[in-house]
């Protein structure tokens, strides 16, 4: 089943500071295709979040309809900021917006499409800090950490950039560059020129569930070197590919009564091993997954005897790295 286009991440954060200009680049939002003939449109809806209970219309923020580039429409000014903020009861106040995502062009004011993620805007009261004022830390990386889901069996794509926008656009005296340290043959790659990260091939969660890599920044001003890493950590999601198998080959077991025997006594177990998938809650949609039948045409057997079926998650450890699976015993 095809389910379309979709985010690498559920939700993104970053600042937007008072009298920024208009045209201000704040975030790049990826999207990962499900089939290789999509193209990702990127689409914001008219109303911000403000709090729970309110919402204003959106006159400050824009995305890029092909690129996915979030930016700054007008210029937030002290007005906007007051009138933004009122009842805001974070020590921060925040916006949110809804990014929509579609293989085709929007149509006006299409904005319930399922594919969506959210940008939570964080609103400083204060202009932005001069270049020289900010860590390394702050220069090369906003404040959400760097952790993404793939899914299995996908095509190849880009998913992230690692050079903030915003920075790029207010510190064009400073050299930023980003180097991925991953162990060798890791599935990803990082492109200087665009400072874009890409999965090179199809990945199978059945092989590898999660990948811990590393970012590394450097900056340099004049003869000033200042170096930082933070991890940088891809999830696998699952798809339900693998069949369930038995560790010996059969799928029933015999079971010999001898008289006597106290209720709940355990005549005989079967158990199944699934790759594939964890258990999920809640419990009674892993066990209609599979069933456990006694296969007879005596009623009295169907009555005095009956299959349980207990699961738990295992590890399996394929190429040396471990990866959640179910067994079931009936």
């Amino acid at each position: 089943v095809a389910l379309g286009l979709y985010f690498p991440r559920k939700e993104y954060l970053e600042n937007v500071y008072l009298d920024e200009p208009a045209g201000m680049p704040l975030l790049r939002i990826h999207a990962l295709r499900d089939s290789h003939e999509e193209v990702a449109h990127f689409h914001l809806c008219q109303n911000l979040i403000i709090s729970r209970a309110r919402q204003h219309e959106n006159n400050w923020f824009q995305i890029r309809e092909k690129t996915g580039l979030l930016y700054l429409s007008k210029s937030l000014d002290r007005e906007d900021f007051n009138m933004l903020s009122v009842g805001n009861w974070m020590p921060l106040p925040k916006v949110m917006l809804y990014v929509f995502l579609s293989s085709h062009p929007f149509q006006e004011k299409e904005c319930d499409s399922a594919t969506r993620t959210t940008v939570f805007l964080s609103l400083i009261n204060a202009t932005a800090p001069a270049c020289s004022s900010l860590t390394a830390r702050q220069l090369c990386f906003t404040e959400m950490d760097l952790s993404f889901h793939i899914k299995e069996n996908k095509p190849p794509g880009t998913f992230h950039q690692l050079q903030l926008p915003s920075v790029h656009h207010l510190c064009q005296n400073l050299s930023i560059s980003y180097k991925l340290l991953a162990a060798e043959g890791a599935p990803f790659r990082y492109n200087e020129n665009s400072s874009s990260v890409r999965v090179t091939q199809r990945l199978d969660r059945e092989e590898r569930e999660r990948y811990e890599l590393i970012a590394k920044c450097t900056v340099r001003e004049g003869l000033r070197e200042m170096q930082v890493e933070v991890p940088f950590l891809v999830n696998v999601l699952d798809e339900d590919d693998s069949p369930p198998f038995l560790p010996n080959g059969t799928d029933t077991a015999d079971a010999v009564v001898e008289f006597n025997r106290k209720e709940g006594t355990v005549l005989s177990t079967l158990t199944v091993y699934d790759a594939d998938t964890t258990p999920i809650y809640p419990l009674e949609s892993s066990r209609k997954k599979y069933t456990g039948t006694i296969i007879t045409d005596d009623p009295w057997i169907s009555e005095t005897f009956r299959v349980e079926h207990i699961f738990d998650e295992i590890h399996f450890s394929p190429n040396g790295s471990q990866v959640r699976g179910t067994r079931h015993e009936y």
